[in-house]
């Protein structure tokens, strides 16, 4: 059982026989003496995607959800959906885009890093690695000079996923890219 000084970004917890990940934590003190503290979680549905906010007493407490993970490599995406390949029993499995949601965005043929989440002996979500190296496919020209100033423009990846990146990248150079906040990390090593 987990209490409410345990919660965190990512923790994975039980919500009416559902598991949630929680996306944002904050904590109220209030002022009044004997009253406990509370704390307001945006959580999001691992099988339907749901997003939405609950909030929890000091005290009270949650299960964790019996949830398996397990390494998977991307194989490739077609009509049906997203198909992934068990990394240890090579057994396939298709995810349709909802079940797959924003992680969409950094799916590269052969991508490996990535953990199917095994609910109730059903693959119901991937966990991307921290960092996925994409290509960029379209944005503006560099600007020159744009180096002595931290100037960023927008970028469409090769997975179709659009970020900002430094104003001196050009189209074909491989980025870095931070999966939890859709963000350029760094210029990928050759």
């Amino acid at each position: 059982m987990l209490s409410t000084g345990d919660f965190k970004r990512g923790l994975r917890i039980l919500l009416d026989g559902d598991p949630y990940v929680i996306l944002d934590v904050h904590v109220q003190t209030p002022s009044a003496r004997g009253a406990s503290s509370l704390s307001k979680l945006k959580v999001r549905n691992m099988r339907t995607g749901q997003v939405f906010e609950r909030t929890f007493r000091g005290g009270d407490r949650v299960e964790e959800p019996n949830v398996e993970l397990r390494p998977v490599q991307f194989l490739y995406a077609d009509s049906e959906g997203f198909h992934f390949m068990d990394r240890e029993s090579y057994e396939q499995t298709c995810l349709s885009r909802e079940e797959v949601g924003d992680a969409a965005g950094y799916l590269t043929e052969g991508l490996e890093g990535i953990r199917a989440v095994v609910f109730a002996g059903k693959v119901i979500a991937v966990e991307l690695p921290i960092t996925v190296t994409l290509t960029v496919v379209e944005t503006a020209p560099a600007l020159k000079g744009a180096t002595a100033q931290a100037q960023t423009k927008p970028a469409t990846l090769e997975t179709g996923l659009v970020i900002q990146v430094p104003s001196y990248l050009e189209a074909g150079e491989r980025v870095v890219v931070d999966t939890r906040e859709a963000r350029f990390v760094s210029r990928a090593r050759t």
